[in-house]
């Protein structure tokens, strides 16, 4: 098969022939029909992540049609439509048997510890656990928006910040995570104020619903901007970006007793936090980590009555050929307002 490898850290990708990938006995290996271009494959592609070995295939957020079985799956089979988390859960662990599959203890992750889908094919471990159908109405391009941003920004939303109708949600960080955050906070009756550098990510949250939108390059104070939008402070706050500045921003953003929930990926775990601000406002501090298989059906059934529309976020497709040096130019640091979608197989829907 065809597929984007890299050798070292930060030097460009290419693409080249490798051999195909067989099925584990309770995995699958899934035919790509298009796969996701995210900012965390290129934390992996720089080396921020500790689990990768070299040479690697990166890809985490994928669609397609089952190829192969192997003889211990149970549910699934030759030619169903599916996507996967980026979380390949183990089934087993304490984490997965308390529903949190997460944050499992022996998690494997397309892209990262296992080669992934910037390929004509990828294999998928523990298939039963791990597996979400796509219906024929979903097209791939919006179904692998799901397995990190979507529904990454879904649970970060609705299941860690707790949003309520009424409330204000500050997203710092409108590329496709962010813009994600918005549409679904505004799916949940809250108020969005949508923050970004660039006025075409502001421009696609606003029309998502965002009802301010605060342009972090022409304020002198991103926080107390938000803070004043809001009329004292968000209920929520998500930082889907990933800097320190951003993330500091989120935390400050919150009114008393406001919950920030962060989303991005740091580059350091020396980020440094308005602590003294966080204990005497008794803010909450919460992380979100992609969602289980098994939750998705919630966010499916709102996507299937039109109240979410994931596809409205697939702004590029580009082929595998071109996914090296999109890959590399998201190291000039900026958000790309919404989804940058490869799609490997010519003809793939």
């Amino acid at each position: 098969m065809r597929a984007v490898v890299f050798e070292e850290f930060g030097r460009l990708p290419e693409v080249r022939d490798v051999p195909d990938p067989e099925p584990a006995p309770a995995g699958v290996v899934v035919r790509v029909g298009a796969t996701g271009l995210c900012r965390s494959d290129w934390h992996g592609w720089m080396g921020h992540d500790a689990g990768i070995a070299l040479p690697h295939v990166p890809g985490h957020e994928l669609a397609g049609e089952v190829a192969a079985v192997g003889p211990d799956v149970a549910n699934w089979r030759v030619g169903d439509r599916v996507t996967v988390p980026f979380v390949c859960a183990c089934g087993t662990c304490a984490a997965c048997a308390a529903g949190d599959q997460q944050v499992c203890e022996r998690q494997e992750q397309p892209g990262f510890t296992f080669w992934g889908s910037f390929a004509e094919y990828v294999a998928v471990p523990r298939a039963d656990a791990n597996l979400v159908a796509v219906p024929g109405t979903m097209s791939f391009t919006t179904a692998a928006a799901l397995g990190c941003r979507f529904a990454t920004a879904y649970r970060a939303v609705v299941t860690q910040g707790r949003t309520r109708p009424g409330e204000w949600v500050a997203v710092h960080g409108c590329g496709g995570v962010g813009l994600s955050a918005v549409m679904i906070a505004v799916a949940a009756g809250a108020r969005v104020v949508a923050v970004d550098v660039a006025p075409g990510a502001l421009e696609s949250a606003k029309r998502f619903g965002a009802a301010v939108c605060v342009n972090a390059g022409a304020v002198p104070d991103t926080a107390a901007a938000v803070r004043a939008a809001t009329d004292g402070g968000a209920h929520v706050s998500l930082d889907t970006l990933g800097s320190a500045e951003t993330c500091a921003a989120s935390v400050t953003s919150l009114r008393t007793r406001g919950r920030h929930v962060q989303v991005g990926l740091l580059p350091a775990d020396r980020t440094p936090l308005p602590m003294a601000r966080v204990v005497a406002q008794e803010l909450e501090v919460l992380g979100s980590h992609g969602m289980a298989a098994h939750a998705y059906p919630d966010m499916m059934r709102q996507i299937d009555a039109g109240l979410l529309r994931p596809d409205l976020l697939v702004s590029t497709s580009i082929s595998l050929d071109a996914a090296p040096a999109a890959l590399a130019a998201l190291s000039d640091g900026t958000t790309t307002a919404g989804i940058t979608v490869i799609t490997p197989q010519a003809g793939a829907r």
